[in-house]
């Protein structure tokens, strides 16, 4: 693995950066803010994440360590390319990300060019838990703030599905309602299955009063 690179800046474009290793010239692509700390003819140093492809081997480097560590945990989301990831750091710095991924803000994500609230709805829910703020304890917080959290989540997976965030919320507190010891947990996954679950047995009992009336 390429961690980082140290060498001379030998071209910076609009959107990669060639830095010069002993006469290797490697591209590396970049946000815009990474490239405008580069001068070319100067040293340069960038962190860099590797991605391999059957017919490529792509590199893309960041300003920072933790702004690789954040890209790396955005292609943990099914439908997130690199370019996608690279996209948000370019929109978002990587606290923003941390904070709008542990909230359960979706619309921040919206903001990014190529990502509508479906993939923004699917970005929260698969980070839950794997990005926290920095000095945010990782320790489950009151049943009233954890609410405050996964709820924007599912809310969030729900509409991105199809529903309104008026019926999502309405049919989370429902399906919750004789599980209490589930929204204390806060399992995202597990309360967005159970909602599910409770629609479509909502549904099956709603079929069939309709056909006891018929």
């Amino acid at each position: 693995m390429i961690s980082f690179l140290r060498g001379t800046v030998a071209h910076v474009g609009l959107s990669t950066a060639v830095i010069d290793l002993n006469g290797a010239g490697m591209s590396v692509y970049a946000t815009p803010q990474t490239l405008s700390k580069l001068r070319t003819g100067e040293e340069g140093k960038l962190f860099t994440s590797l991605i391999v492809r059957e017919d490529s081997l792509t590199l893309f480097g960041f300003a920072t360590d933790d702004e690789r560590e954040v890209f790396d945990v955005l292609l943990s989301v099914s439908g997130v390319g690199p370019r996608l990831a690279l996209a948000v750091l370019a929109v978002h710095d990587p606290e923003a990300i941390r904070v709008a991924a542990h909230t359960g803000d979706s619309k921040s994500f919206t903001k990014v060019p190529g990502i509508g609230p479906k993939v923004a709805g699917r970005i929260v829910l698969e980070l839950a838990g794997k990005l926290v703020p920095h000095g945010t304890p990782a320790a489950p917080a009151p049943a009233a703030s954890a609410e405050s959290v996964w709820k924007p989540q599912v809310v969030a997976a729900m509409t991105s599905l199809g529903w309104s965030e008026k019926d999502a919320t309405g049919s989370i507190d429902k399906a919750l309602a004789d599980s209490p010891d589930l929204a204390e947990q806060g399992n995202v996954a597990e309360i967005l299955r159970t909602t599910l679950r409770w629609l479509g047995q909502d549904g099956a009992r709603a079929g069939n009063r309709v056909g006891s009336r018929g």
